[in-house]
């Protein structure tokens, strides 16, 4: 490996691009968390696309690995006045060896801008990141549903969306067609919710 190389690698460390950050947009960045697999930085919605163009031009943010959605909503601690859902954003350069992790809080019916004109992968996560927890991605090139049918109803990783679902599928013999039927499954639970490091220690 080349001195040259080398030395670029030490320089652009996560932390330091965390202070660039922050310097290239004062008024962007909310929190900055430090965990075992790296630096988590939440930001404003409105900053979002620019600062991850920031990340990708001068910051060597090559790839964008996974965007998701996470429903805080019944999260042990969390403010009942904080924004409902989290988009996350995992951040790569292969070229730095190094990660970053963005997060942007969101509430239902409002919107985050779509990055997919940083990274034209994030199409995909996005659309399913709106199919299962109902984020709106402004922007966005064609935000359809992804996994589920046309017309289903609903966001199945909320959490206050039932476990066996609204609906059921079966074919009905007299119409020879697949038709939909209100679920007359009970919903129970029978394994209680654990959060770690919260109430196992």
């Amino acid at each position: 490996m080349s001195d040259l190389y080398t030395e670029s690698v030490k320089q652009q460390s996560a932390d330091a691009d965390v202070e660039a950050v922050r310097g290239a947009f004062p008024d962007a960045v909310v929190e900055v968390t430090e965990a075992v697999d790296g630096a988590t930085m939440r930001l404003t919605r409105e900053s979002i696309v620019d600062v991850c163009h920031f990340l990708k031009g001068s910051c060597a943010y090559e790839q964008l690995i996974d965007l998701c959605g996470v429903d805080m909503s019944e999260y042990p601690g969390h403010p009942a006045d904080a924004d409902r859902f989290y988009v996350v954003y995992h951040l790569l350069s292969v070229r730095g060896n190094k990660r970053l992790r963005l997060k942007v809080g969101v509430n239902d019916r409002q919107w985050v801008d779509s990055v997919s004109e940083v990274w034209p992968t994030a199409n995909w996560f996005e659309r399913e990141a709106f199919e299962m927890f109902g984020v709106i991605f402004n922007h966005h090139p064609d935000l359809r549903r992804l996994l589920t049918d046309y017309g289903f109803d609903g966001h199945p990783m909320r959490k206050d969306f039932p476990v066996t679902g609204r609906t059921e599928l079966f074919f009905d013999e007299t119409q020879w067609r697949c038709v939909y039927r209100p679920n007359k499954v009970e919903n129970r639970e029978i394994t209680p919710k654990t959060w770690p490091g919260v109430d196992r220690g």
